[in-house]
């Protein structure tokens, strides 16, 4: 009977071992059988779950404007008074709705290039008003002259069709005109060949971006998305490679198994250049755990700062010896048009950029651009990109409309906010088919582990108690 009770413990011992020595082997099992779907639904080819959602996003994506409405033109123009501006919004538009076009794979360097058309719907429901809707803003012509014609007999000629026009500092536009364009009457009557339509978007709707060549991870899955050579407009496409600024993704998805510490890095054509976020908090989306990737204040530093930045400081006065932060100067890549970008409400920004302007009020929750990752996969399933689109204006003492102007002013006009989170539906489905299988698969792992170092345990203490009272 002792003999067949130290057995039976014995047995249960070793049945314990074997359930703890199976759950650890299967602990780097699974992770490989995890990392080998990964890789192989993360490849950008025809048939897997990251191509059928890098094609054509699943994801509803839509662009926030808030427009900054100046309340004393007269006073601006006349005494060089500070810009009183109101800001109005959101107007929202459903964009990033088409798919990819003229895709095509390239098997021998394992890139994909495609182009990315344009389109944007506006959404009266998710609106404070309409298109028609209109605002006083910088007359961006008026402002743009002294810059792209500094001479000043040239400005002279200009200054006498800016007076027959009746054009001033600044106009009353819609809102619709304001993005997509109009035709300017002052440009209009210049003698010459020279683009008439102005807007700040303009062109827009029925144009494509790209073409964009981007590594499609069959050779190698940590260069997936990653983008190889982006052939847009020249004067962007020249000083964005002269300044090193196209790398990184599209931000729609990084290559997978995200780490925390990891900096990632991507690309945006509205901008001229790449930008990089890194982490910042944990969180849920939808029962899927995602990391918080954040836009650093680092990233709209000064050069001395931030070295990255050397481009966009393309002169000594404005930038004050390239140590005025919180704006970039992408007049480069804008054909010579003063255009500054900065974070909404110069958020991050030198004290003095607000300075000359009221009715500002920066806020980190509100005008942060943030990006939320599932780690396994590398997909982005919820971002915000934030951003203020402003014109550099100085005084030129040819043109009757900026004669008055004492200082200069970088004048915001507007700042947008483009969001996508992932739907109810793709998130249940992205649940089942990645989380739940590996929060499953991770949950038999612990315990297999777990049971079988509890049944061990117990099944030795039983068996040396059991011993304990034989020799006694």
């Amino acid at each position: 009977m002792g003999c067949s009770r130290n057995c039976g413990l014995i047995a249960g011992a070793v049945i314990g071992a074997v359930l703890a020595v199976f759950g650890g082997i299967l602990m780097p099992v699974g992770d490989m059988l995890i990392q080998k779907t990964i890789k192989k639904e993360v490849v950008l080819e025809e048939g897997t779950i990251a191509f059928k959602n890098w094609v054509k996003t699943g994801t509803d994506v839509y662009r926030q404007f808030w427009i900054f409405d100046v309340q004393n033109p007269d006073e601006v123009a006349v005494n060089s008074t500070k810009i009183k501006v109101k800001q109005r919004g959101p107007y929202t538009y459903r964009v990033r709705y088409l798919a990819k076009e003229n895709i095509t794979q390239d098997s021998e360097n394992h890139t994909v290039s495609f182009l990315q058309p344009n389109g944007a719907i506006f959404e009266p429901s998710l609106s404070v008003g309409t298109e028609n809707d209109t605002f006083t803003i910088l007359n961006l012509a008026v402002a743009a002259a002294p810059h792209l014609y500094p001479n000043s007999f040239v400005q002279g000629i200009l200054n006498s069709l800016i007076k027959k026009s009746k054009s001033s500092m600044f106009q009353n536009r819609t809102l619709k005109e304001l993005l997509w364009g109009y035709t300017d009457p002052f440009l209009n009557l210049v003698p010459y060949p020279i683009a008439t339509t102005v807007g700040v978007f303009y062109p827009y709707n029925n144009t494509a971006d790209g073409v964009y060549k981007v590594f499609n991870g069959k050779d190698d899955i940590s260069k997936v998305a990653i983008i190889d050579t982006y052939k847009g407009k020249k004067n962007l496409l020249y000083w964005s490679s002269y300044c090193d600024m196209i790398n990184g993704t599209d931000a729609a998805s990084f290559p997978p198994f995200v780490e925390k510490t990891r900096i990632l890095r991507f690309f945006s054509s509205d901008i001229c250049r790449s930008i990089y976020a890194v982490f910042t908090a944990e969180m849920n989306l939808k029962g899927i755990p995602v990391y918080r990737f954040t836009l650093p204040s680092l990233a709209f530093a000064s050069p001395s700062e931030n070295p990255d930045n050397h481009c966009f400081c393309t002169e000594q006065i404005i930038s004050k010896n390239c140590t005025l932060y919180g704006v970039l100067d992408i007049s480069k890549c804008k054909e010579g048009k003063p255009v500054y970008i900065s974070l909404p409400h110069f958020l991050h920004g030198s004290p003095e950029l607000a300075e000359p302007i009221e009715g500002l009020s920066p806020n980190e929750e509100e005008h942060r651009t943030y990006l939320d990752v599932e780690p396994i996969t590398g997909f982005t399933l919820r971002f915000a990109k934030r951003l203020q689109i402003n014109i550099l204006v100085k005084p030129a003492k040819k043109i009757e409309a900026l004669k008055n102007l004492k200082h200069n002013y970088i004048v915001p006009i507007l700042w947008l906010n483009e969001t996508g989170t992932i739907g109810d539906e793709k998130a249940e489905m992205f649940r089942n088919q990645v989380t739940g299988k590996i929060n499953l698969l991770g949950l038999v792992e612990i315990v297999l582990l777990s049971v079988g170092v509890v049944m061990f345990i117990a099944f030795m203490i039983s068996y040396c108690a059991c011993r304990s009272k034989k020799v006694n």
